[in-house]
């Protein structure tokens, strides 16, 4: 079967199962996206689970749904709070006008690369050619820790 741009990207980041359609697969995540509404979740499941430091190429955290907006023309303020990667990263907060999804893709976004997201906007993220999945919290979690995500290998209409 010819590789179109999904089956691609998840070949490339398979590290486990097979690609038949409807089988368990896990792939490697690259990058992470949470906002303020799901996001606080899953930084209380990252303390449970003791982490120093994130284990993806990118992990962000958005805080723009639970900003007071004084008048409908005030722009939305996006602060983005990057996890650590290393000790001496310590992921300064920066802030961004905006919504979080189109931010991150505009910001971090890299065509080829794999993200999940703990909201209904991350596979948008698709348009610039990333494989971009909306997950629960505890599924982003593990992904900033570093293991791979657990999946069934989409049907063939959605890779075919």
């Amino acid at each position: 079967m010819p590789l179109n741009v999904a089956r691609k990207l998840i070949e490339s980041h398979l590290e486990s199962g097979e690609m038949t359609p409807g089988e368990e697969i896990a792939i490697h995540i690259d990058q992470t996206l949470t906002q303020d509404a799901t996001g606080t979740l899953v930084m209380q499941e990252l303390e449970a689970l003791g982490l120093d430091r994130a284990r993806t190429e990118v992990s962000v955290q958005y805080v723009d749904h639970n900003l007071l907006q004084p008048t409908r023309r005030t722009p939305r303020i996006t602060s983005t709070c990057a996890l650590p990667r290393s000790d001496s990263d310590c992921g300064t907060p920066s802030p961004v006008t905006g919504c979080h999804t189109p931010t991150h893709m505009q910001r971090f976004g890299i065509p080829g690369k794999t993200m999940v997201g703990s909201d209904s906007h991350t596979p948008a993220a698709g348009s610039l050619g990333m494989l971009a999945i909306g997950v629960g919290g505890l599924e982003v979690a593990l992904a900033i820790t570093g293991r791979p995500l657990h999946i069934r290998m989409p049907e063939c209409g959605a890779c075919g």
